[in-house]
């Protein structure tokens, strides 16, 4: 996911896009335990697309105050 993509979301979208990814990497993780992960950059992936929307939201909160 590309900086520019998350900056055009609204609220709203990053909330749901932070939710699918923390599940994403829930089951990433669960499947790393058990030896089924197939993708392990997946992992890295996941879990900066994370940061990228949290350092996002952060940024919009702090324009509005």
């Amino acid at each position: 996911m590309k900086i520019t993509d998350i900056r055009a979301k609204t609220p709203d979208q990053l909330d749901d896009d932070l939710a699918s990814l923390k599940k994403e990497q829930f089951n990433l993780r669960f499947q790393k335990a058990t030896g089924q992960l197939e993708k392990t950059a997946r992992v890295r992936e996941v879990r900066r697309d994370i940061a990228r929307i949290k350092t996002v939201a952060a940024e919009n909160a702090a324009k509005k105050a």
